[in-house]
């Protein structure tokens, strides 16, 4: 199983230092365009050929990165190899903002949003394909828009196991703060890592899992030996 870092929060790269986990390659195209939206497609086309070689090649790659928009590259990429994966979504966020519903206008907050809507180079997911685990920190609108979408929602001690192909997706800040040093987004009242890496290991059980996704939303080089720890955990 291929580990590959793709080192950026959006379309800033950041020191490989901030994600101590070995890995078997590193992502760092140019990146193309004038403007931000132009060079995350770009970034997301890079990521998006490598997933789907690795697929292809009967690999089950895990992808590091600094933000949650990495996923729609990695997903572009099983989609590329001819598998329309579910997508199962940990975070502490909901992620489903659109550009016109979020008051801070931080891309990370549409990253599942973008993935169901195909906006940075997926095919558009429906909504009852994308489950979302654990969000407890949610702005109104993203309340209002989960009341009546279709996606799924679970707990981290009860995800629902797949059936099918799934793209497994982690963003460390699911873990309660108290444990994740420096992230950019804290929010109490998480699960530990322990029981997060504990869903990770239920689901790959499966035999499903076509890749798994972990996003890194945390301030360059702060406790790196205990994420290092962190990230060994959950890769597995």
């Amino acid at each position: 199983m291929a580990t590959i870092l793709v080192p950026y929060h959006q379309d800033e790269q950041l020191p490989e230092s901030s994600f101590p986990l070995p890995h078997d390659r590193k992502l760092t195209p140019g990146l193309e365009g004038d403007d931000r939206f132009a060079r995350l497609r770009s970034l997301y086309r890079a990521v998006a050929d490598e997933i789907a070689g690795q697929v292809r090649a009967g690999e089950t790659p895990t992808i590091v990165s600094g933000d949650c928009l990495i996923a729609s590259g990695v997903v572009a990429g099983v989609q590329r190899a001819g598998i329309d994966p579910v997508v199962i979504w940990l975070d502490a966020h909901g992620d489903v903002h659109t550009p016109e519903t979020s008051t801070s206008g931080y891309l990370g907050g549409m990253a599942l949003r973008f993935l169901l809507d195909g906006e940075l180079g997926t095919n558009p997911m429906p909504q009852r394909d994308a489950t979302l685990v654990d969000a407890r920190d949610l702005d109104p609108a993203e309340e209002d828009f989960l009341a009546t979408a279709e996606i799924r929602r679970g707990t981290v001690t009860g995800v629902p196991l797949p059936e099918g192909p799934v793209v497994l997706h982690v963003d460390v800040d699911v873990i309660d703060p108290s444990e994740v040093p420096g992230l950019l987004f804290p929010a109490p009242g998480g699960p530990s890592t322990s029981t997060v890496a504990d869903a990770v290991r239920r689901v790959r059980s499966t035999g499903h899992v076509v890749a798994l996704h972990i996003a890194c939303p945390w301030e360059p080089g702060v406790g790196n030996e205990i994420r290092a720890r962190l990230l060994a955990e959950i890769a597995g």
